[in-house]
This record gives C-alpha cells, sequence and structure tokens, in this order.
C-alpha cells in the first residue's frame, strides 16, 4: 500500500505549530492510501502534495474604534485553498482562538466537503481573533466595516464566497455586504447567509442542523430503523444546535443537552419546541449564556472545567449524539464514555469536533458514525444552493430548498458508502467521504494541468 507519511512530514515542517491542520490532513492522508494505489497518475502529477497546499494564503490587520474612542487591532485571514471545481467557498469565523492554523484546517476540510455536495464550489475559510460576544452592535459593524475593506480585494461571486461560522451570523454578514456593496459599487451574490430580503435563501439558517440530522436519519435507515423515539445528546447552543434541536423534534427524537463556552445544561424532561424557543432567544437576541435555561426551568447546570479529563455531556444514556460545538470536541474519553452509555448513531454537525483515537474507538465499535465533512455539508449545500438563486435573480420556496437539501445529504450518504465499499472498508464513512470528495477535485486538478 502506498506511504504517504513523506507528505504529513513534509506538511508539519512546512507548517508549524498547526496541529488542527495536521490533524485534518492526516486523516485524508490515512484515507487515500488505497487510492493511491490504483492511480499511479495521482503520483506523478503531485497531486496530494498540490492539494495540502493552499493556493493562496491572505493574512490582514483589522483596525477599529470601540464605542468609548479605543482603538483596538486584531487578525484577519482568507484562506483559499483549492478552486479545482468551483470558487473558493466557506465560512468566516470570528473567535479569539482563531489562527493561521485554525484557517487552514478548516479550509482544507472544506475543499472536500464542497466535492461531496455535487455542487460546483472550491474550499476556503477566512475569519479573525475578533470577539463578538459582548459587543455592541455598533462595534460589531464598525469591525466587520474595516475587516470587509480589506477583505474586499480578493472576493466576489466568481472567485470567492464566503458565508457565516461561529461568531458570523446574520448581524455579521448583513455589515459585511453592505460594506462590499459600497466599495465595489456592485450588488452581487458574494457573500451566503445573506437576509431573505436581500438575497437570501430560505433554509439557509437551518441547514447545517438539518443535513446533519438528515444524514443520520439514512445512516438509520440502512438498518431498518428512524430517528421517531431516539435519545440524543446535542452539544452547542447555536445556530448548528438549534437547528439539529428542531429537525430531531420534528422527526420524533428527544434532545437531553446544550452548551456554550460556559458550560452545559442536562433536561431530563427533554428540550421541547417551548424551551428551544427559549434558547433561540437567548442565544441569538439576547446573547445570553445557557445558565440561564438552567435557572428558568429548573435543570441541572454544569460549569466548564477546563482541567477536566471529559466532557460530561457526553457520558448520559442517549441513542443519538450530535457534536455541533466545535473542532475536538469530543476526546479519547469522552467517545469511550459515549460508547459505554449505549451511543450507536454519531453525526458530526461541528467541524472535526472528534479526536483521531474517538474516531478510531467509533469505527472499532462498528456504529453508525458520520463524519463532519459529510455529515454538516448541508450548510455549505444550501450556501451553492443560495449561490444558484442569486445566479438566477430568482428564490425557491422552503419546501423546494428542504427537499433539494434532503436530496443531497442522501447522496451524500449513498456517495459515501458506495466508495468506502469499493475501496476495500465497507461501513467506514470517514474514508468513503475523504475518498469520495478527493476523488472529484483530483480529476478536475488534472483535466486542468499543472497550476
Amino acid at each position: 500500500m502506498a506511504d504517504l507519511s513523506h507528505i504529513l512530514q513534509k506538511v508539519k515542517e512546512r507548517n508549524v505549530a498547526e496541529a488542527e491542520f495536521h490533524q485534518a490532513v492526516d486523516e485524508v492522508l490515512t484515507s487515500l492510501e488505497p487510492v493511491m494505489d490504483r492511480h499511479p497518475e495521482f503520483i506523478s502529477a503531485a497531486i496530494l502534495e498540490r492539494m495540502v497546499e493552499p493556493e493562496r494564503v491572505i493574512m490582514f490587520r483589522v483596525p477599529w474604534m470601540d464605542d468609548s474612542g479605543k482603538v483596538h487591532v486584531n487578525k484577519g485571514f482568507r484562506v483559499e485553498f483549492n478552486s479545482a471545481i468551483g470558487p473558493y467557498k466557506g465560512g468566516l469565523r470570528f473567535h479569539p482562538s482563531v489562527k493561521l492554523g485554525t484557517i487552514k484546517f478548516l479550509g482544507f476540510e472544506q475543499v472536500f466537503k464542497n466535492a461531496l455536495t455535487t455542487l460546483p464550489m472550491g474550499g476556503g475559510k477566512g475569519g479573525s481573533d475578533f470577539d463578538p460576544k459582548g459587543k455592541s452592535d455598533e462595534e460589531v459593524m464598525r469591525f466587520c466595516q474595516s475587516f470587509m475593506t480589506e477583505l474586499q480585494r480578493h472576493i466576489g461571486a466568481d472567485t470567492d464566497v464566503p458565508a457565516g461560522d461561529i461568531g458570523v451570523g446574520g448581524r455579521e454578514i448583513g455589515f459585511l455586504f453592505g460594506q462590499y456593496k459600497k466599495i465595489k459599487n456592485v450588488f452581487e451574490g458574494v457573500l451566503t447567509g445573506k437576509g431573505l430580503s436581500w438575497g437570501g435563501s430560505l433554509i439557509r439558517p437551518e441547514a447545517t442542523g438539518y443535513g446533519a440530522v438528515y444524514f443520520a436519519a439514512n445512516m438509520l435507515e440502512t438498518r431498518g430503523e428512524s430517528l421517531e423515539g431516539k435519545v440524543c445528546l446535542v452539544s452547542g447552543s447555536g445556530n448548528v444546535f438549534q437547528y439539529t434541536a428542531e429537525k430531531l423534534l420534528d422527526l420524533g427524537a428527544k434532545v437531553l443537552t446544550a452548551s456554550d463556552s460556559s458550560g452545559y445544561i442536562y433536561d431530563e424532561a427533554g428540550i421541547d419546541r417551548e424551551k428551544l424557543a427559549f434558547i433561540m432567544e437567548l442565544k441569538n437576541v439576547k446573547r445570553g449564556r445557557i445558565k440561564d435555561y438552567a435557572d428558568k426551568y429548573g435543570v441541572t447546570f454544569t460549569p466548564t472545567d477546563s482541567n477536566a479529563e471529559f466532557n460530561p455531556l457526553w457520558n448520559h444514556k442517549a441513542d443519538c449524539a450530535f457534536p455541533s460545538a466545535t473542532q475536538n470536541e469530543i476526546n479519547n474519553t469522552d467517545a469511550a464514555n459515549l460508547l459505554a452509555n449505549g451511543v450507536y448513531v454519531i453525526s458530526e454537525g461541528a467541524n472535526m469536533p472528534t479526536v483521531p483515537e474517538g474516531v478510531n474507538q467509533f469505527l472499532d465499535a462498528g456504529i453508525l458514525y458520520g463524519p463532519a465533512k459529510a455529515a454538516n455539508a448541508g450548510g455549505v449545500a444550501v450556501s451553492g444552493l443560495e449561490m444558484s438563486q442569486n445566479s438566477m435573480r430568482y428564490s425557491w420556496s422552503r419546501e423546494e430548498v428542504d427537499a433539494k437539501l434532503a436530496d443531497i445529504m442522501k447522496s451524500i450518504h449513498s456517495n459515501c458508502v458506495a466508495t468506502a465499499e469499493k475501496y476495500g472498508t465497507p461501513g467506514n464513512l470517514v474514508n468513503g467521504a475523504n475518498i469520495a470528495g478527493f476523488l472529484k477535485v483530483a480529476d478536475a486538478m488534472m483535466a486542468q494541468g499543472i497550476w
């Protein structure tokens, strides 16, 4: 079998102290070893060496003024990773933890995820170490305007189309779009996640969460089961959590948990629609903390302990888990706890939320495991549909977009299953997703020559 360790070693040497990027590359390379045995032309064309190197990395300063007149300076990033099958596409993340390695790992993952959607989108990612929490709307607006003043040089509807991610919701997208339009003097689909009255798509806010649930339903269908009556653990409390929980309720499942950086709540009675509406208002309007839910409904709140060996959210009896917060939120002990508590369906709504040792536990146990680049592709899929609607100057109905999303997630699942089997690892959707996404991009790169 092809030995690709030299590629990972070179990535580590060239990208020092970027552990998340190394992790993302390692996972893909491990999956691709059997592929390279069958396709020596990819080796001679150095496809992998080209694919792990971004086409373009953009870094810039973002100066802005707070409400008291004090000037702050943050870092801005955009990594345009691969455009073989379409314009760069991927979100913007505003969070204090953002650094270049974070954006590179996310952009690399996006290349394969976008290829799986069946839509013509390349991979990219961007963001800043700016923290929108605790900032006024005016401060967020000034930051977004400064950020876009630089970013607008590098993006466009047929070049690079950013979207939202952690810390970037409808408010931020609005401010970013307004500044782009003012500077460029053009109204185009340069951002996705826009408001419905100015080019947005129905179902776009819901898409990542809905898609993760549809993917779980597709996995269960292979065993003749459904989500009806399933008990679910879901992390996060933002956009992905909210619409994962909503769709789970639609399909008859029970949601027990929610979290933010301060801790998590466990509601044994289940988070019903009234309680979910409270979380949505709490997070989207009041921008409060999840402990407020515990205070209102009298349930258990467990504060985050940064020194703990495991996250207690993943240590409850359940059938399904939907990690929907952030990368590496499930460590090796968490994975063992999930399996010990009877969880046999995991559909990842966040990007790379499970450490490699945890992933191996899930695969060895033979559970239904949907890796992020497949299971959470619904968000970028509907972003692609938003781009299509912008190009046509047309809007599809909610039902049409939801049906298209469900079809895309079913297609992704089927492709992952078939590809995993074709390359000798039946049931391993990690391999299926990585290989299927890689082959689409690699074939395009081969056809377009060396660039």
